[in-house]
């Protein structure tokens, strides 16, 4: 599994970072899977990647909702939150996830540890953690070999 790990300490280093990952995942897309506490700044990533690849909706959580889909943007941005289905409602959504992996979208999942392993092979897995000095520590994870580039260019 290759990864790359970084510390933000403002929100202009965190844009910066999802600026660069946007730019990774633009032509080919990818499967996101984020993991961390409430407040850690997950959906906070997702926005700046977001806005960083165009997107001109407001982009919001969609713990209530489960998915927010946005189209303005060259490509598909598609943002699910696992964390209110927990383990029960999993299952009634396993075969959508399967299909927002497939194909030339970005797909980020809130709580994927909600998912019992339903979560597709190839991805991306970001864990997001904050220090006591109110600093974001991002772990990226490649899982299977297909995003392996952007792991390596997010070292570059």
């Amino acid at each position: 599994m290759n990864s790359f790990n970084i510390k933000c300490k403002t929100l202009d280093d965190t844009k910066l970072l999802a600026e660069k990952f946007a730019n990774l995942v633009k032509e080919k897309g990818c499967f996101v899977n984020l993991f961390g506490e409430i407040g850690a700044g997950k959906t906070a990533l997702v926005r700046l990647t977001a806005e960083a690849l165009g997107v001109k909706e407001k982009v919001t959580s969609p713990s209530f909702v489960i998915l927010n889909e946005y189209h303005s943007a060259s490509i598909p941005v598609y943002h699910f939150d696992l964390y209110r289905l927990e383990h029960a409602g999993i299952s009634t959504i396993t075969d959508e996830l399967r299909e927002y992996s497939d194909g030339k979208k970005i797909t980020f999942v809130e709580w994927a540890e909600f998912s019992q392993g339903e979560l597709p092979f190839e991805r991306i897995e970001i864990n997001v953690t904050y220090d006591d000095d109110d600093c974001r520590n991002y772990e990226f994870k490649s899982v299977g070999e297909k995003n392996n580039y952007v792991i390596e260019g997010l070292k570059n």
